[in-house]
């Protein structure tokens, strides 16, 4: 009889019922959703950090080239952990069935390919968006990412709210208004970015909630898609607008510190993918978008702390706390499943 195999969790929704499904009784978020949401929140905040300190720190131009470098160890490690029968990438396959001559047909690739192309862009706009404005800012702004989700999931889906619901997501919106009030660097390409990543944000959770669902696939499977689809397609794009050659002619191209952020960045990036796929899967697009501005308390006093930028005053602080509240409260309908 053949060892068994690690098991990694992964989008399907798990098979019946049992106490250990909630956090307590009567609630609508099971503990592996939970898990999931704190998974995401903890890589999200690291990855801001690396992120920033490789496009602000160490002033790398080529954002488009980090994103590609994320997607190839992505992908990279799909295929080492599928080779090595650690994963799979269809939901009900044994795990010790897996093999590496058969990954993905192709009608089921082609099934994902509006959710790659969302990806692309979600992926292109984000990272971008880091670079316009400083962190703080930054995190205050993609709070109203909310708004967004909510709209693309009607338009989509039909999705209705309740009223705790849209209350509290009204009350994040104000507090980023009133915390960005102040904010003394005010930049209108810096700004554009971040609500196109907004956007593009709300386009690829809705189309993970649409697509992923009925692929078949599990969020290593959609990842292993998204690779597939996104890399020959950025790494042609990096190099007609001549990035790869920036690149190499980068003076901290062999910076030890350089390049360990940059090895951070990627690591981080495939864990940040798969919890994204997992939360929003198990949960929904617009829990995995409350998720993101519950994580911004620590995302925001990294970096202020690590970056510095906006000034801190009062005016900003009751902004950031109306926003957690606002937060906090959809955490708590989520939970009691209002």
């Amino acid at each position: 009889m053949a060892p068994k195999s690690v098991l990694l969790p992964v989008s399907d929704h798990p098979r019946g019922g049992g106490d250990d499904d909630a956090l307590f009784k009567g609630s609508a978020m099971s503990k592996r959703g939970a898990y999931a949401a704190l998974s995401y929140m903890t890589c999200a905040v690291f990855l801001v950090m690396f992120n920033k300190a490789a496009l602000s720190s160490y002033n790398f131009p080529c954002a488009n080239v980090i994103t590609l470098f994320q997607i190839i160890t992505s992908t990279c490690i799909l295929y080492a952990m599928k080779r090595w029968k650690i994963i799979s990438f269809t939901v009900g396959e044994p795990w010790s069935a897996s093999d590496t001559a058969s990954l993905v047909p192709v009608e089921t690739w082609l099934r994902t390919l509006p959710l790659s192309l969302a990806y692309l862009f979600y992926m292109l706009a984000s990272m971008e968006s880091v670079r316009g404005v400083n962190v703080p800012m930054y995190t205050t702004l993609r709070r109203t990412t909310v708004v967004f989700t909510m709209i693309v999931e009607y338009l989509l889906t039909g999705q209705n709210y309740s009223s705790p619901v849209v209350g509290s997501v009204s009350l994040i919106v104000f507090g980023a208004f009133v915390a960005g009030a102040r904010d003394l660097s005010f930049d209108a390409y810096g700004y554009s970015i971040v609500f196109i990543a907004n956007i593009t944000t709300a386009i690829y959770l809705a189309t993970i909630a649409r697509v992923g669902k009925s692929s078949g696939l599990n969020s290593f499977g959609l990842m292993w898609c998204n690779g597939l689809v996104c890399g020959p397609i950025l790494f042609f794009w990096a190099y007609i607008r001549g990035d790869l050659e920036l690149t190499m002619n980068f003076p901290h191209r062999y910076s030890p510190g350089f390049q360990a952020v940059m090895l951070l960045s990627c690591i981080m990036a495939f864990f940040l993918n798969y919890s994204i796929f997992l939360n929003t899967t198990l949960n929904s697009a617009v829990t995995q978008t409350m998720c993101g501005n519950l994580k911004d308390l620590f995302t925001v006093g990294f970096g202020w702390l690590v970056f510095g930028g906006l000034p801190f005053d009062l005016l900003n602080i009751i902004g950031q706390c109306l926003g957690f509240v606002g937060s906090g409260l959809y955490a708590y309908c989520k939970l009691k499943g209002k």
